[in-house]
């Protein structure tokens, strides 16, 4: 089965065409440098809105059956950042774990990633992980929590995920 994973990118300016979506190109990249199945992008660019976002985060999941949801901006204190805000009222389960690594980890290049309000959840067999709209930051995230994201995919019933070992060493339990 050919595995889908939502690109979301919440920017005002990116999405009225002011200036270059760098995020979610970045995590394409990343995917495909990352993963050796068979996989299809579902990219979408909305504004930072509560409900074009949680349309978005539906959509990809229940109408496109993405299992996995990568988002990209929207994750700080600012007024409008309001993405994990949309990622927690479409999740019925919150998965902190994530957003507390990829904070750990931002802290190792810049003392400012305490203001991150990144998250992930599960919707249905869907995982969601927000991250940061910077293109080297998106990397650092990924690069933490990806061991992490096929055998979460797999535990909620998602398509399978598989790394090159090369680049991202996936953890799966060994079968006893």
């Amino acid at each position: 089965m050919r595995a889908k994973i939502g690109i979301l990118t919440v920017s005002d300016r990116a999405y009225r065409g002011i200036y270059e979506d760098l995020g979610g190109p970045a995590i394409e990249a990343y995917m495909l440098e990352a993963l050796t199945n068979d996989w299809e992008p579902v990219p979408m660019i909305v504004p930072d809105e509560l409900d074009r976002i949680k349309s978005a985060l539906v959509q990809m999941v229940d109408d496109a059956g993405c299992s996995l949801v990568v988002t990209t901006g929207g994750t700080g204190p600012a007024r409008r950042d309001i993405t994990p805000d949309a990622t927690e009222a479409v999740c019925e389960k919150m998965m902190p774990g994530f957003g507390e690594l990829m904070r750990q980890v931002s802290l190792q290049y810049v003392p400012t990633a305490i203001l991150s309000r990144q998250t992930a959840g599960v919707r249905g067999r869907a995982l969601i992980v927000n991250l940061p709209g910077k293109p080297s930051a998106i990397r650092d995230c990924l690069d933490a929590v990806m061991p992490a994201i096929p055998y979460c995919v797999d535990l909620i019933e998602g398509a399978c995920l598989t790394t090159d070992e090369s680049k991202i060493r996936a953890f799966r339990p060994k079968s006893k």
